[in-house]
């Protein structure tokens, strides 16, 4: 079919909640995101012939067959992706890549954001806990060995070190990461279906609020939560007749150095850098034409970084571009994650990384209701997986 053949046709994004109500199981809630995708474009089941997911409880080995199976649907690509919380972003370039290359011509990417039965370790008295294995204590990783017995454990302080490197290398005031989160929750305050909807905070607050890992404070770190989330990509034709104006899928870009920090080349240089080189040549435009960018934040820190390697201000310059820009929907200057992203939004699992994709086609597609942007044709997403190490650059644009 040729570049620019695939575009996101329709989205569908659960409310994230502290609390699951929903007696779902891992494939019963991919079912439903694909229903409610099916039913959100106006294509018929029978047309979906492609599933990219990222594994599924019930099934861990053959995942995609077992989904496809249960959907009730024949697939002719099937993809299961493994890259954090880049899996989203990389789910998308997946499948419109199979589809400018006519493998397939109608792709549900499914991310469910729903807990694990407990015995898998996700829930504990009540409380969200990392499984074990998740940062390789054990297995391929000499983290278990070198890193967590001496207090290098999970993300928080992996991200804690980036700022820290960074302070110590640019100019980067406290208060500057505080504006970060606080305009997230600005930005969440036009979102109902938003974590923090209802709770907007000030720099004082962020400042006042305790130490987790020392610069980074509890407000600069996202909340787990639960949800769900799924897109439908499909050929740029079926697109056209779906319900909703398609968003084309005209750049990507993927890149990982590294799985542990300790063995990141260069704190200051992430893979950012070459995916959204990639991404911005591919859909032959530049960071200065984007009315909007949709940035994987885990943390306040995660976004300046990302605003430095992805092009949209020089090395260094990271805290003067956030101080000097407002990155509020209604700001009329840099929107970003004018849904509240990550930090006002909540971290729904797998569903949070896709978070980002559904916030930029709701603004390419006139659906972001309050925090709707007067003109948003063009659009940068960013995925963000483990240490700041795999990178998924998208530009998505109206078409």
């Amino acid at each position: 079919m040729g570049k620019n053949a695939a575009a996101i046709a329709g989205l569908t994004e659960w409310k994230p909640a502290r609390v699951w109500d929903r007696p779902l199981f891992n494939m019963e809630a991919m079912a439903q995101l694909a229903s409610e995708l099916i039913a959100d474009t106006g294509l018929e089941k029978g047309e979906i012939d492609g599933l990219v997911i990222a594994g599924t409880q019930e099934s861990p080995m053959l995942a995609p067959s077992a989904v496809a199976e249960y959907l009730g649907v024949r697939s002719r690509f099937n993809e299961r992706v493994d890259i954090g919380g880049a899996s989203p972003a990389g789910m998308v370039w997946r499948a419109a890549a199979a589809i400018e290359v006519g493998v397939c011509e109608s792709v549900l990417v499914l991310c469910p954001g729903t807990p694990q039965p407990p015995e898998h370790g996700d829930i504990a008295n009540g409380k969200m806990v990392m499984p074990p294995y998740l940062f390789g204590e054990t297995w391929g990783s000499p983290q278990g060995q070198f890193e967590i017995p001496a207090g290098l454990v999970a993300a928080t302080p992996s991200y804690a070190m980036l700022a820290q490197r960074y302070m110590a290398t640019y100019e980067l005031d406290e208060e500057t990461l505080a504006k970060v989160a606080v305009h997230a929750r600005h930005n969440a305050q036009s979102n109902p279906d938003a974590i923090f909807y209802g709770k907007p905070i000030t720099i004082d607050d962020v400042m006042s609020s305790r130490v987790v890992a020392d610069p980074l404070k509890l407000l600069e770190v996202v909340m787990p939560c639960f949800g769900g989330a799924g897109v439908l990509v499909t050929s740029l034709e079926r697109a056209s007749r779906a319900t909703h104006r398609p968003a084309i899928v005209s750049g990507f870009g993927e890149e990982l150095t590294h799985k542990s920090l300790t063995y990141m080349p260069d704190l200051l240089d992430s893979p950012v850098r070459g995916a959204a080189e990639r991404a911005f040549k591919m859909a032959g435009t530049k960071p200065s034409k984007i009315d909007m960018a949709a940035l994987y934040d885990c943390y306040t820190i995660t976004v300046l970084l990302t605003l430095e390697d992805a092009g949209f201000c020089k090395k260094g310059q990271g805290a003067a571009f956030i101080r000097e820009h407002d990155l509020r929907h209604d700001g009329n200057d840099f929107p970003v994650n004018t849904g509240g992203g990550q930090l006002g939004g909540g971290q729904a699992g797998l569903a949070a990384g896709l978070s980002h994709v559904t916030e930029a086609v709701r603004q390419i597609q006139g659906r972001a209701g309050m925090r709707q942007l007067e003109n948003c044709d063009l659009t940068f997403v960013n995925g963000n997986g483990g240490m700041m190490s795999e990178q998924v650059s998208l530009v998505l644009e109206g078409a």
